[in-house]
């Protein structure tokens, strides 16, 4: 059983929550990492639910992405997705996902896979396709790579966005925040 505390100088009510003595090591843990304080730890956990379950029923999706270099840090947001382009040069890949969050703004979510660039003294040769490779081998190359990147930048508008993104993307984008989340259909 665990209960709310009651401050001296202000009466606050009790609310008991019966707990199963298996989910006890839970509440512990919990109430250890947030500080001693387990009513702080259950309304934040209860607020994060009721806000991801407003969302589902909204059309919203919880979006979990990498951002940083290297394998970076997980950051999360409620959105949907209005559009994905890539593009692939000889040397890495780009990718641009937009979401819609739920207050309105727009999210890009950026990946560029890292580079790969031969920076020896035949570089351009073998930087020119497989034609180059047969029969010509060398022993004495050199290369550098670059890590992968991954970036978020929120967007207010649709204006301020025009600079985050390609045009191409630009353009699925400004044509899917034209239409509503929510179509009423009279059928």
């Amino acid at each position: 059983m665990v209960e709310g505390s009651v401050r001296e100088d202000v009466a606050m009510p009790n609310k008991t929550i019966y707990v199963s003595d298996d989910d006890m090591p839970l509440l512990r843990r919990a109430q250890e990492l947030a500080g001693g304080n387990l009513s702080a730890a259950i309304t934040t956990a209860v607020r994060r639910y009721v806000e991801t379950e407003e969302g589902k029923r909204e059309g919203f999706d919880e979006i979990v992405v990498r951002v940083g270099t290297g394998t970076g840090r997980q950051v999360r947001f409620t959105g949907v997705l209005l559009g994905e382009w890539g593009r692939s040069t000889l040397h890495k890949v780009e990718t641009y996902r937009v979401y819609r969050s739920r207050g309105g703004k727009f999210v890009v979510h950026a990946e560029d896979s890292g580079g790969y660039q031969d920076t020896g003294p035949d570089a351009d040769k073998w930087n020119t396709g497989w034609r180059a490779w047969v029969g010509n081998w060398s022993p004495n190359q050199t290369w550098t790579v670059t890590p992968a990147e991954r970036t978020l930048r929120v967007a207010e508008s649709l204006d301020e966005l025009r600079g985050l993104v390609p045009a191409e993307i630009y353009d699925l984008v400004a044509e899917a925040a034209d239409k509503p989340d929510i179509e009423d259909l009279d059928i």
